[in-house]
């Protein structure tokens, strides 16, 4: 399945339907009078979060949604039918803008969740509700009100747990594969990855979901390389995984390329939970590992954790510190959340 994240689509609420003029005539009714029903309404354009798609791929085939039209009124005060909606279904972590692709309309998050952006019109009042003691019999009916149309961008950005970040061919898509069930592009050249990854990781009795987006350069804000596009996908995370290669010369100038582009990118990624580690720690010497080890922790403030995805060196120890910041995080939130209820008699 290919991965799209981005999509322009068009919306057309259905139209109301028009009220009836008509008047009961039947055999030995003596008094027969308006019986004009009035029109259906509209059907409404919806997005609904589902659980069981993960990228916008849909919308690149179809990208008008039109509901249908409330039906006419008719004869014997009979009310026309209501238009059948439109429903858009999204994966979790969308977000709907406006066609100005800076006003937030919606941002579905859980599954089961719905939101109707473009209402149906109601339909128009047949000749018998115009009736009154002073005009018995009305010889006129509304039309049908128009729906709404509107353009809207739809947006996705993974939910996940913890999100890998680094240059490219920093060992991210392979740490996913060590880890998780996904099966991630690996090779070894820069760019790999040309879209976000997705796994399930289980350590100690505990599930998380692990984030691989696509590697970053100097000046990727600017959209250098893939650009800073994919960033979006873990401004949901909680905690990040900040992989640096150990096989290059200049470990610290790596880490701070990545941390300035983090930070260029403007949403809060930089204070977010940051743990950092020293990958393919196998092919270096052990001299040059302590030197670069110090150096990175001088920069960063915090020593690495030393992996390698090959021979599995420190790898259990990296997920459960995963794990271990994660819960760290969701028992915060909860508590903020929840504040503590002051003393009552």
């Amino acid at each position: 399945m290919k991965f799209l994240d981005q999509a322009k689509v068009y919306l057309k609420a259905g139209d109301g339907g028009n009220g009836c003029v008509s008047f009961r005539r039947e055999k030995f009714v003596e008094f027969g009078g308006p019986d004009g029903g009035n029109g259906g309404r509209g059907g409404d354009v919806i997005a609904e979060c589902v659980a069981n798609l993960n990228t916008l791929i849909d919308f690149r085939y179809q990208q008008h949604f039109k509901a249908k039209r409330g039906t006419n009124g008719a004869g014997k005060n009979r009310t026309g039918a209501g238009g059948a909606d439109s429903v858009l279904k999204v994966p979790p972590g969308t977000q709907i803008y406006a066609e100005d692709q800076e006003t937030l309309l919606a941002d579905l998050t859980e599954p089961g969740e719905r939101v109707v952006l473009a209402h149906g019109g109601n339909g128009g009042f047949g000749n018998l509700h115009f009736k009154s003691s002073t005009n018995q019999a009305p010889r006129r009916a509304n039309e049908g009100q128009e729906g709404e149309e509107l353009t809207v961008w739809l947006r996705l950005k993974l939910i996940a747990n913890a999100g890998l970040v680094g240059l490219p061919n920093a060992g991210k898509s392979t740490f996913l594969a060590a880890v998780s069930a996904a099966k991630p592009k690996i090779a070894d050249y820069p760019f790999t990855t040309l879209h976000p990854n997705l796994g399930v990781v289980r350590t100690d009795g505990h599930d998380f979901v692990l984030a691989d987006i696509p590697g970053l350069i100097e000046g990727a804000h600017e959209g250098a390389g893939i650009g800073d596009r994919f960033l979006g996908h873990i401004e949901r995370c909680d905690v990040l995984l900040h992989l640096v290669d150990g096989t290059q010369e200049d470990p610290v100038e790596a880490y701070e390329t990545v941390r300035d582009e983090l930070e260029q990118y403007e949403a809060g990624l930089t204070e977010k939970t940051e743990l950092l580690a020293l990958t393919k720690t196998d092919a270096i010497p052990e001299e040059e590992l302590d030197e670069k080890v110090a150096a990175l922790k001088t920069a960063a403030g915090k020593a690495p954790m030393l992996i390698s995805a090959v021979t599995g060196a420190g790898m259990d120890e990296a997920v459960r510190a995963l794990s271990h910041a994660i819960r760290a995080c969701e028992a915060a939130a909860k508590e903020v959340a929840s504040p503590k209820k002051g003393w009552q008699p």
